[in-house]
């Protein structure tokens, strides 16, 4: 059995949170012996398939043509679409009726998480969805606090300075204002903000909020994950704020580094990180302050060590190699019959060129948040 790990234009997609799921996926069938290749021209049986694009459709179809099996990774929904850029609650429902479309054409359809397998499977592709982890890399992952004092030293952060770090897109759904907000009411702790700011269809207000200027608030860019790994080990709290996750990898990250985290208390979350126990939560602008001088200088400080141990479990239990098992175990139910894909005739009359080429512009800049 060898499996083709597709994504298609990974130029577009290499700083995602998908092109770092593609990397581990890589790691993870190579942990559990899984025969894998990235060339499309290769001889391979199974098709993982983990981008929306047009031609990552059009392989699905040639697949099934060839009687191979497609696995479809559920990286997105329409729920994690909607205020993202310009335009993206506008066209939020021709994403969904696309989305649908590239799911059915898998064999299986692969979610991050049990909350993400609930979405999908109300889109009623008639397709099996199973939950799966994009995982994490516990090898490296590691705290280093010598790396930690690099990455103050290089940010101007004195050693008494207290680094309140978030990494993202700088958009609405990841909660950028609200991080803006949070940086204008406690002065006396440092913010800094990872993630690519130079987006052309990043809305306005964002842009303009961006030019904020306050001593204590930062906003580098994009670092590699090398760079992002020394900033875990340098922050004392990750402060997640976002409003719609699949997933949510540099959650995980931030966990295996065992970083306090501080996320918005949203549905994906309820299930598998409860607060206080691994991580904490809050709603509201009042309660992120609370929790985040709680966090630094607070009460919460001495239930620390037991909430970082118990967060490390989470991102323990969610392993590269147990990702590699749980994929491994869906290959090889593939190998079963299952449905036939929808007919490429009736997808063409769903979508016009028009249609396809406005879809292109906004999955580009949706999955590079």
């Amino acid at each position: 059995m060898k499996v083709l790990l597709y994504s298609g234009s990974q130029h577009l997609i290499e700083r995602s949170g998908v092109g770092r799921a593609i990397y581990h996926q890589k790691e993870a069938l190579s942990q559990n012996q899984v025969e894998y290749t990235t060339d499309i021209d290769d001889d391979w049986d199974i098709a993982h398939i983990n981008t929306i694009f047009p031609g990552s459709f059009l392989l699905s179809r040639k697949a099934h043509r060839m009687g191979k099996k497609v696995v479809y990774h559920g990286h997105s929904t329409e729920e994690d679409f909607r205020n993202s850029f310009v335009g993206s609650n506008l066209v939020a429902p021709l994403f969904k009726k696309w989305l649908t479309l590239c799911y059915r054409q898998g064999d299986v359809i692969v979610a991050p998480t049990p909350y993400a397998k609930k979405l999908i499977d109300n889109y009623n592709t008639g397709r099996p969805v199973v939950s799966v982890s994009n995982g994490i890399d516990l090898s490296f992952y590691q705290r280093d606090e010598e790396a930690g004092r690099a990455f103050r030293e290089k940010y101007g952060f004195t050693a008494e300075d207290k680094v309140v770090l978030s990494v993202g897109l700088p958009i609405d759904r990841k909660g950028i204002m609200d991080f803006i907000e949070l940086a204008k009411r406690l002065p006396r702790y440092q913010f800094i903000w990872f993630g690519d700011l130079d987006v052309p269809m990043i809305p306005p207000h964002i842009k303009e909020a961006l030019k904020t200027e306050l001593p204590n608030l930062h906003f580098p860019g994009y670092i590699c994950k090398e760079e992002l790994r020394d900033a875990y080990s340098g922050s004392d709290v990750f402060l997640f704020l976002t409003k719609e996750e699949t997933e949510g990898i540099v959650l995980l990250e931030a966990l295996a580094m065992k970083c306090p985290v501080l996320v918005r208390d949203i549905p994906i979350y309820e299930d598998w990180l409860a607060d206080g126990r691994q991580v904490h939560k809050a709603q509201d602008l009042e309660g992120f302050a609370a929790k985040l001088t709680g966090i630094l200088e607070g009460a919460l400080r001495q239930e620390l060590p037991k909430v970082l141990a118990a967060g490390y479990e989470v991102a323990r239990e969610r392993s590269i190699e147990s990702v590699g098992w749980q994929l491994a175990r869906e290959y090889r139910h593939l190998m079963e019959p299952v449905p036939v894909a929808m007919p490429l005739g009736q997808a063409k009359r769903r979508f016009g060129r028009r249609e396809v080429a406005l879809l292109r512009q906004a999955v580009t800049s949706f999955l590079n948040g």
